[in-house]
């Protein structure tokens, strides 16, 4: 018999806590609950949307200095599900060697870690991919990882424009092997699509 399927709502109104934070392979927690981790250019807004997911103001830092998420966070839902705040990939206010440092730290979580079930790309609804994006979805095709892009600061378009910009990315998207078909639209300002993308996470946490 099929258990029952998570809410949602229960399982972001959990206990959110932080359990570690690894700037080294070596230095990564145990593998426990499902991981679903948040990857994205700096300043894209991982932080934030970790913070709207779960209804905390300060789980995940937030910064406007680009790059000062420098390890991989780890936060606890209640023992059911931890999210995952990568170093943001492209430009930051640091020097090359610490961002080949964050890269190297990256690929060896994402190829690694056995209860990794999802990576959430962040995406800016302005901006679209850029190089670095293109770089990480395929090493994530690469490894057969699944993936999902989630448009973020959806709030400063206008509807059109959105519309536009989103199906530029469907498009891009068509001959990615482990990109998830859906793109996720959100809004941690306006809490624009995070009931939706905490839908799609519990079930994510279901089929684990």
């Amino acid at each position: 018999m099929a258990g029952t399927p998570t809410d949602p709502a229960w399982l972001f109104a959990q206990e959110s806590r932080f359990i570690a934070g690894a700037m080294t392979e070596d230095a990564l927690p145990e593998t426990g609950p499902v991981e679903i981790a948040f990857a994205g250019r700096s300043n894209v807004g991982k932080s934030s949307l970790v913070n709207a997911l779960t209804g905390r103001n300060a789980l995940a830092r937030v910064s406007r200095t680009p790059g000062r998420t420098q390890q991989i966070n780890f936060f606890d839902l209640g023992g059911k599900l931890v999210l995952v705040d990568l170093p943001g990939h492209g430009y930051a206010q640091v020097g090359r060697a610490k961002v080949k440092e964050w890269s190297k730290l990256i690929e060896a979580y994402i190829r690694g870690r056995p209860n990794l079930a999802r990576i959430l790309l962040l995406i800016d609804s302005k901006l679209g991919f850029k190089e670095p994006d293109l770089a990480l979805m395929k090493l994530m095709d690469e490894a057969a990882l699944s993936y999902q892009i989630v448009m973020t600061k959806a709030d400063a378009l206008k509807a059109g424009e959105l519309a536009t910009n989103r199906a530029r990315l469907e498009i891009q998207l068509e001959r990615r092997p482990a990109a998830h078909p859906a793109i996720a639209v959100t809004s941690a300002r306006s809490g624009a699509g995070i009931a939706e993308l905490r839908a799609d996470l519990a079930a994510i946490v279901d089929r684990s």
